[in-house]
């Protein structure tokens, strides 16, 4: 029985890339033997020729090559949420269009899914370098992995991408947990079950530019610390103890000095230093807590995580 591979591919900006994408998996396709193809092209609200490339791949190939069209920009998080919900493939795998997750890789990952003395749901990959990416970037995500399984009890691999073959029974797991906000490198490691990755070096983009830059890189990394950990509360509530804890000592200390010895309290510059200076910590973790909060105002409104507006 023959057996369905979907490819889940986000787009955003890349009438360039969809076309090479495309043209770069049917050559490794006959590798996969036995195994039919099924694309699935998600486009996140662009507005230059990218869905008009897939429109053009689907009228070449319909019987593989389907797309789905948001009204929007939803972001990469919907996009890829849209694509495994879409897909009825027995195995899903989930791919950047740029050409850096190399599709030669395919059949190994195949290989493993169907081998019946392995028990893999998943097989992920994960990057061995990040040669191409400015320094700064590279250390903050070094260290945001570092920071997130310190504080999380959900492991989330160092230089792992999105790019990953599953089972039917894995995706399925992933489709049940329809939150609005979500981290998919956390969910996929929330839901569990049996994952090898692979490693390979770091890619260049085959045509176009990332829409990926430092702010937003920081925004992700900090999603995925409130959405996968309450250890920023923990941190909040420890501070504001702590910092109450010294002003009492500090108030005793000011009593005892002025009923034993008589010193005036004097010393209005350090008090206004010391108020500011509680202040920001009182703002900080109010901070804290606002994001949190945030994220549960997003998620009661039960919005749709995305809006469909084409779909073929």
């Amino acid at each position: 029985m023959t057996k369905k591979l979907s490819i889940v591919v986000p787009c955003y900006f890349e009438e360039e890339s969809v076309p090479l994408f495309y043209d770069a998996v049917q050559r490794v396709a006959p590798e996969l033997k036995s195994i039919e193809l099924e694309y699935w092209f998600v486009n996140d609200g662009s507005t230059d020729g990218t869905l008009s490339e897939m429109r053009k791949l689907q009228k070449k190939d319909p019987q593989h090559v389907h797309y789905a069209s948001f009204s929007r920009n939803f972001g990469k998080e919907a996009a890829l949420y849209c694509g495994l919900k879409q897909a009825t493939g027995d195995y899903v795998v989930v791919m950047d269009v740029d050409l850096q997750d190399p599709p030669e890789m395919l059949p190994i990952m195949l290989k493993y899914l169907e081998d019946p003395n392995e028990d893999y749901d998943c097989v992920g990959t994960r990057r061995l370098t990040r040669e191409g990416e400015p320094p700064v970037r590279s250390f903050f995500a070094r260290m945001f992995y570092k920071l997130i399984n310190q504080i999380s009890d959900t492991e989330i691999v160092d230089g792992a991408r999105d790019y990953r073959m599953m089972t039917r029974q894995m995706v399925d797991a992933i489709l049940s947990m329809s939150e609005y906000n979500r981290f998919s490198k956390g969910i996929f490691s929330w839901v569990g079950f049996n994952t090898k990755y692979l490693e390979y070096k770091n890619r260049e983009r085959a045509a176009g530019t990332t829409s990926w830059n430092f702010w937003k890189l920081f925004q992700y990394s900090i999603d995925g610390i409130v959405n996968f950990s309450q250890v920023p509360l923990d941190i909040a509530t420890f501070i504001g103890a702590l910092t109450a804890f010294i002003s009492l000592i500090g108030i005793l200390w000011i009593i005892i000095t002025k009923v034993c010895f008589g010193n005036p309290t004097a010393g209005w510059p350090s008090m206004v230093c010391i108020m500011l200076f509680i202040g920001g910590i009182q703002l900080s973790c109010l901070g804290i807590v606002g994001k949190y909060v945030g994220k549960i105002y997003a998620e009661v409104k039960r919005r749709p995580i995305y809006i469909l507006k084409e779909k073929k």
